[in-house]
C-alpha cells in the first residue's frame, strides 16, 4: 500500500446458513467477501455446503484491531442478542461501548 491509497475500513458481518445459524466475520470488503463466501472457493469452511446464504449484517467499524475484537465478541453473543443485532434493535456501540471510547 502506498501513501496514496485510502486506509481500509474494515467491517464485521453476519451471515446467515440455511439452517437459520449465523457466521461472524471482518472484511475491508463486505460484498466481495459475502461473495466469496457463496462460490465456496475463498470462503469460510464452516459456511461450506450450509448455502443458500444470506448477508444478515454489517457494519464499518474502523481499523482491522476493532474489527477482531469485535468479531470476537460477537461470537460469544447468544442467538437471541446476534438475531437483535441482525435486525438492527441493537447498535454495536450498545452492546460493547468500550471498543468505541
Amino acid at each position: 500500500m502506498n501513501q496514496r491509497d485510502p486506509v481500509p475500513i474494515w467491517s464485521v458481518y453476519l451471515i446467515r446458513t440455511r439452517c437459520n445459524r449465523l457466521y461472524c466475520g471482518v472484511t475491508t470488503d463486505v460484498n466481495r467477501r459475502y461473495s466469496e463466501h457463496q462460490t465456496g472457493k475463498k470462503g469460510a469452511r464452516f459456511l461450506r455446503g450450509k448455502g443458500p446464504l444470506t448477508l444478515a449484517w454489517s457494519a464499518g467499524v474502523g481499523d482491522k484491531r476493532k474489527a477482531m475484537q469485535l468479531e470476537y465478541k460477537i461470537k460469544q453473543l447468544t442467538k437471541p442478542v446476534k438475531e437483535a443485532l441482525a435486525a438492527n434493535q441493537i447498535d454495536l456501540a450498545e452492546l460493547f461501548p468500550a471498543c468505541f471510547e
